[in-house]
């Protein structure tokens, strides 16, 4: 039998315990984080303001951008403040928000990937009545869809957890609070809190990857049946935005859950997963998009123009 108090707070550890190390991290993440904030915020100006861009696909783009806006808000200002504080705490309550918050976000944006791919599937093997297909009651169902399944999914499992007791062991491994690491400072019987995450992270990620998966074999059954060169090279370049991002975020994901076990490569690859890859989204689709960097430049012209 192990101790068991009431506790209160949480001890967060950073990526290192040295202070000098510590604020050239806070440094560090605070650049990351305000580009995160500055590329997403300019995707959406761009999207609204551009009406060539009023279309599903770009719909979908400025759903990923405001949960790129919001999943690193969720952990980066605590992770900067706890960087710059001795007791790097964070409230038992504001841990269990935090991980429901991470858990919506993330949960919703792996939704959307899915929905995102069969979009792509959409556009290359029906481009004629692909307006009709795609049609805004169903874009705007299908958002909705993963934000209710991406909450009940994350509510489900924050009130099963609301109730454990946790132990005198009040440190947990990340910067961040996730319910799997949660899980082994309590002192209560975790197995039902485990069996559930597993089983609704096998039904929530495993299965959208598989819908991405699905669609993107049709997708490259689609692009082949075109006859020509041409033809291909620009229905695999539509594909190749959303195709980085997946890669980007299902396969820090992975490797954050399923290969690395605790400490500093854990944490490596959950920033990664959680912080990095938000900031990157913009570039990505910014850079391998014509239609879009076309809009930023008639921005830019436009709002030099107004200054000259």
């Amino acid at each position: 039998m192990r101790n068991h108090s009431i506790v209160s707070e949480f001890i967060l550890l950073m990526l290192s315990a040295d202070p000098q190390t510590q604020i050239l991290l806070f440094m560090l993440f605070l650049v990351i984080y305000v580009l995160t904030l500055m590329g997403n915020l300019v995707m959406l100006l761009v999207i609204r303001t551009d009406s060539h861009l009023h279309m599903p696909m770009y719909f979908f783009l400025r759903q990923l951008s405001f949960l790129d806006l919001c999943h690193p808000t969720v952990t980066v200002p605590k992770m900067l403040e706890n960087l710059l504080s001795e007791s790097k705490t964070i409230f038992v309550e504001s841990c269990l928000a935090q991980a429901f918050f991470v858990f919506v976000t993330g949960g919703t944006e792996a939704c959307l990937l899915a929905v995102m791919a069969y979009d792509r599937y959409v556009a290359i093997s029906s481009p004629l009545p692909y307006g009709q297909v795609m049609s805004n009651q169903l874009c705007v169902g299908m958002v909705w869809g993963s934000w209710g399944l991406a909450f009940v999914d994350a509510l489900i499992n924050i009130l099963l957890a609301v109730n454990l007791n946790y132990c005198e062991d009040q440190t947990l491994p990340h910067f961040s609070c996730e319910l799997s690491s949660l899980f082994p400072l309590s002192c209560s019987d975790t197995s039902t809190n485990f069996t559930l995450l597993l089983c609704s992270s096998v039904l929530h990620f495993f299965g959208t990857f598989i819908m991405i998966v699905f669609s993107y074999v049709r997708v490259v059954s689609a692009i082949l049946s075109i006859s020509f060169t041409s033809g291909r090279s620009k229905a695999f370049s539509t594909c190749s935005s959303h195709l980085t991002t997946v890669i980007l975020f299902y396969g820090s994901g992975f490797l954050s859950y399923l290969l690395a076990t605790s400490g500093s490569h854990l944490e490596m690859v959950f920033l990664k997963y959680s912080v990095v890859t938000p900031m990157l989204n913009p570039l990505v689709y910014s850079l391998q998009n014509k239609e879009v960097k076309t809009t930023i430049r008639r921005i830019l012209r436009r709002y030099i123009n107004s200054f000259t």
